[in-house]
């Protein structure tokens, strides 16, 4: 249980540290006028974001212990 806390931990600020990234990877395209990938790192963002809300979610939090229960 304790490990998959700190599993846990890991894959969120992971997915902290690729939101962080990817931001910074959007503000220059967009600074240098590149529509195209401005769009795919967007995507891209909000992706990442709702894994992370995922984690965050205490409804999918419990439905997730149910899954490893069995």
């Amino acid at each position: 249980m304790i490990a998959q806390n700190y599993d846990a931990t890991d894959v969120e600020n992971n997915l902290l540290r690729q939101i962080k990234v990817k931001e910074n990877q959007l503000k220059i395209a967009q600074e240098s006028n590149m529509f195209y990938v401005a769009e795919a790192l967007q995507s891209q963002l909000s992706k990442l974001k709702y894994q992370l809300f995922e984690m965050q979610d205490p409804e999918f939090q419990a439905l997730m212990s149910l899954v490893d229960e069995i």
